[in-house]
């Protein structure tokens, strides 16, 4: 009998509006056979910082993120604050 426990990204998505969103799941298996699945979902916006970020959701982020969407997000962020 083994048990080992495995996380990996397995879902990562991008908005519209340049939001990276992903999802690590955690998987705990016995032999080959699951026994339990947790997740925990992130989100990141266009220019966060992507310090301690795992490198293929930064891979994502460096396409998707170019200086047009992150000046768009930007914009949006600011309409919406002055609107408030």
């Amino acid at each position: 009998m083994s048990l080992t426990k495995t996380t990996n990204i397995d879902q990562i998505t991008v908005t519209e509006n340049g939001i990276i969103l992903y999802r690590n799941a955690t998987r705990i298996m016995e032999d080959g056979v699951q026994l339990s699945q947790t997740y925990h979902r992130s989100s990141l916006t266009p220019g966060q910082d992507l310090t301690g970020i795992p490198a293929n959701v930064v891979a994502h982020c460096n396409v998707a993120w170019t200086e047009a969407v992150i000046a768009a997000y930007q914009a949006q962020v600011a309409a919406q604050q002055a609107g408030a």
